[in-house]
């Protein structure tokens, strides 16, 4: 490896996986009580002169930190879904042919009593258990308490990566009974806000409307307020309820659409893979980020330096300085995602300093899972 400097690099997560960077006068609660009216805004020099903290994955290709929707008809299968992609968060295990980076799991099983939940689990996964998932079969509604509910779980454990409520509709306000699109925006914003905060997942099951639709996601019972605020959805759909086959559209912001095809195994009562329509896209190889990835040789590795000393490490990257560290600045997601390379840029009385962190992480060069080229 080429000469470096060893340093400790600040970690700028927050809880799990941050997403967002930290603001001054940012709340962590889903109800924020702020009444400051003015306009922020920043140039867009600022933005690329801003390293924001990379949005992890908690299974490849398929989900990732924020607020997504689950929606299927009832007793289609979703709870036992939310079952196998709790435990294998909880577990690490690989969801099929997905990669899962493990933390730990909240699952809210508001429809279901803990007998129920214990006769599920124990015909999926046998007695094989986790300490690193946890239920609860009540909690408050959205605006009602059960922000400090999920704060309190998160403060006491802040490796968590996925929270899973089942039903959306059991954290509705009470006396909300008529909803409009404003309602149902405002309640996954909401939602959202705290999921981004923490830089986790919150996945909620909601169920389909009964009228057909030319469009999937259209099928959404409420409004096109739920879909509209969230980061993405999931519909899972059987042409008869009696199938054991379904598809499962997927779309989100941070992921590619694509269509699964999955086969419900009714003596282990999981979901088994069985192919995908479309091929995933992925971004072809950076140069740059090849040439700084080549730097480290070792899980911990360290270098901390100038952008002017970083840029004489990469012979073969002919740009300026200022340019690299503006590069490196907007493709840091990119850089931890696909190369598990933590990079951070500040301003110093020396003038800038970029560092740079090689973690022991499974993300490296992450490659599309084969079982998915069909």
């Amino acid at each position: 490896m080429t000469e470096t400097k060893k340093t400790t690099t600040p970690d700028t997560s927050v809880g799990a996986d941050a997403v967002q960077p930290l603001l001054k006068n940012s709340t962590n609660s889903i109800t924020d009580s702020s009444n400051n009216c003015n306009l922020k805004t920043i140039s867009m020099t600022e933005l690329y002169d801003t390293v924001y903290p990379p949005r992890r994955p908690i299974v490849d290709n398929l989900l990732y930190s924020g607020t997504y929707l689950f929606v299927g008809a009832p007793k289609i299968g979703k709870s036992f879904f939310m079952g196998q992609l709790a435990y294998t968060v909880a577990t690490g295990l690989p969801l099929w042919e997905y990669e899962v980076h493990q933390g730990t799991v909240l699952y809210l099983a508001l429809e279901d009593d803990y007998a129920r939940l214990q006769r599920r689990l124990s015909r999926m996964f046998g007695v094989e258990e986790t300490d690193n998932l946890y239920f609860a079969t009540q909690a408050k509604s959205v605006g009602g308490g059960l922000d400090e509910q999920l704060e309190e779980f998160v403060k006491v454990h802040p490796d968590v990566r996925l929270i899973i409520i089942d039903t959306l509709q059991k954290i509705r306000e009470v006396s909300g009974e008529c909803y409009s699109y404003a309602s149902d925006y405002e309640i996954v914003t909401k939602l959202k806000k705290f999921s981004d905060n923490h830089g986790i997942c919150l996945l909620v099951v909601h169920h389909t409307r009964k009228m057909e639709a030319g469009d999937s996601f259209d099928m959404i019972s409420g409004t096109n307020g739920l879909l509209g605020a969230a980061d993405g959805a999931f519909i899972m759909q059987k042409k008869r309820r009696t199938d054991n086959i379904a598809t499962l559209d997927v779309v989100g912001r941070d992921q590619p659409d694509q269509e699964l095809t999955l086969e419900f195994d009714r003596e282990r009562c999981v979901w088994n893979f069985q192919g995908a329509e479309t091929q995933l896209w992925k971004q072809p190889p950076d140069p740059v980020l090849e040439a700084v990835s080549k730097i480290f040789l070792s899980a911990g590795s360290a270098w901390c330096g100038t952008p002017t000393e970083l840029l004489a490490l990469l012979p073969d990257v002919k740009i300026q300085a200022n340019v690299l560290t503006r590069k490196l600045n907007v493709s840091a997601d990119r850089l931890y995602n696909d190369y598990g390379i933590r990079y951070e840029s500040k301003r110093t009385h020396d003038g800038r300093t970029v560092c740079l962190k090689l973690e022991p992480v499974s993300y490296t060069h992450l490659t599309l899972p084969t079982i998915l080229l069909v």
